[in-house]
C-alpha cells in the first residue's frame, strides 16, 4: 500500500548524505585502486542510492546532484540502491536533516497526503501510519478537510491546533520506511520484485 501523488518513473535529482573521495576503506586493498563514491537519497522517491561521481568532481553533504539519464553533470553513473543499514555514520547523521529540506521543499505534494490519505482497512487509516497521529486527530483532520483542502502546513496546524508539527512528523514517518520498520510505505518506494530476489 503506498500513497502517491507522482508519476515519475525514476529518481532525476539526489541530495548528496555523504561523499567518500577514497571509496570505502577495504582491507588490503590500496587507496590508489578505489574509486570516489557518494551517497545520497532521491527527491521524489526518498530512494538511497550509491553513485559514482564524474573525474574530478567533488561533491559536498546536502548537495543537489541531476542524476536522470540524460541531465548529469556531476554525475558518472548510478551505481545501485542502498538499504539504510549500508549508510555511513555521516549519512544516517545527515539524513534527517536532508529529508527534511526536501520535504520543506515539495510542501504541497506533502499537504496532498492530509487531504487525500484513505484508510488502509476498515478500522485504520493512512493518517494513523504518521508518528503522533491517533483516531481523535485522524477524525480531526478529516472533518476538517471535508470543509475545504488544506493548504499549507501552517493552514493545516491552524485549522486542527492539536496535530503534532507536520514536518517533523514526515521526517519521522520516511525514516521509519527508509529503516523497513513498517510494512506500509507511504513515501518510500519499495524495491522492485526482482531486485528484492536477489538482495539479501
Amino acid at each position: 500500500m503506498e500513497w502517491r501523488p507522482i508519476t515519475k518513473r525514476y529518481e532525476e535529482t539526489a541530495i548528496i548524505l555523504d561523499f567518500l573521495p577514497a571509496g570505502y576503506a577495504e582491507e588490503g586493498k590500496p587507496l590508489r585502486v578505489q574509486e570516489p563514491v557518494a551517497q545520497a537519497i532521491g527527491e521524489t522517491y526518498f530512494t538511497l542510492l550509491e553513485l559514482l561521481p564524474k573525474p574530478g568532481v567533488h561533491l559536498h553533504p546536502h548537495e543537489r546532484v541531476n542524476i536522470g539519464k540524460e541531465k548529469r553533470d556531476k554525475i558518472e553513473h548510478v551505481k545501485r540502491r542502498l538499504s539504510y543499514n549500508e549508510l555511513t555514520a555521516t549519512a544516517k547523521i545527515e539524513l534527517p536533516y536532508v529529508v527534511e529540506d526536501i520535504i520543506k521543499a515539495n510542501e504541497p505534494r506533502f499537504i496532498d497526503f492530509f487531504n487525500n490519505s484513505k484508510p488502509i482497512t476498515t478500522r485504520y487509516h493512512q493518517l494513523e501510519l504518521l508518528p503522533g497521529i491517533g483516531k481523535k486527530i485522524m477524525w480531526d483532520i478529516i472533518n476538517e478537510r471535508q470543509k475545504g483542502p488544506f493548504t499549507s502546513f501552517k493552514d493545516l496546524h491552524e485549522r486542527v491546533p492539536n496535530v503534532p508539527d507536520p514536518t517533523k512528523m514526515l521526517v519521522r514517518r520516511v525514516i521509519m520506511e527508509l529503516e523497513r520498520k513498517d510494512k506500509y510505505l507511504l513515501f518510500v518506494r519499495r524495491k522492485p520484485r526482482r531486485e528484492e530476489r536477489t538482495t539479501p
